[in-house]
């Protein structure tokens, strides 16, 4: 009783702290269907599938390893968040790679070493290729693919999104966030940091939903 108890207070002071520190995260969240089925092998040898994040907030994120470009970043705005939201039970991270030929659990389980993630709330996960592609340009309508032979030098193989997307407890995608403060030319985003104290702020939203 009394964990529920302390972690229900700490919920609340999270809602409290980042409601008072952003007036503008109250935006409402659209609704851009669900992810639907999928099944990939995780970094710990372990399928997971669409089934196991069902009554979890999740965010997905498409990186590679060898990337030299936005994925460490985007790791990086993730283990913030990771650390920030760690008190949320129902939050998952899941990180899909855009280069499965290459990217085996070894590889996969060595990078995200590098970022902390906590094997039991941030799966990294591979597959076949066309099945991971299929998923991200057709569910979570995102570019991902080869880049041409004159942009294709090592670490900038495949052209991919850097956002991070929100998903909710039924499966829906609710929202589009930057994973990086910079763009690809190297401007910078703007008001970056109040972004992801929306994405925070909608994260504590959808937990509380049942």
């Amino acid at each position: 009783m009394q964990y529920y108890l302390y972690s229900y207070l700490i919920l609340f002071s999270l809602i409290t702290a980042i409601g008072c520190t952003n007036k503008n995260t109250t935006e409402k969240l659209e609704d851009f269907g669900t992810v639907g089925d999928f099944s990939f092998l995780e970094r710990n040898g372990e399928q997971i599938s669409q089934d196991d994040l069902k009554g979890k907030v999740w965010l997905a994120s498409f990186v590679f390893t060898r990337c030299t470009g936005p994925c460490p970043q985007v790791c990086a705005t993730l283990a913030r968040l990771q650390e920030k939201l760690k008190a949320i039970p129902d939050l998952r991270i899941v990180t899909f790679t855009v280069d499965p030929e290459r990217d085996n659990p070894k590889e996969l389980n060595l990078f995200a070493e590098n970022f902390r993630a906590d094997p039991k709330r941030w799966f990294f996960l591979t597959g076949k290729e066309e099945d991971l592609h299929k998923l991200i340009k057709e569910k979570f309508r995102l570019a991902v693919g080869h880049n041409s032979p004159e942009q294709s030098k090592p670490g900038n193989e495949f052209i991919h999104s850097p956002r991070i997307v929100l998903i909710d407890k039924a499966g829906h995608i609710r929202g589009y966030f930057e994973g990086t403060p910079t763009t690809p030319e190297g401007a910078a985003i703007d008001k970056f940091e109040d972004k992801i104290k929306a994405l925070e702020s909608h994260i504590l939203t959808l937990a509380r939903e049942k």
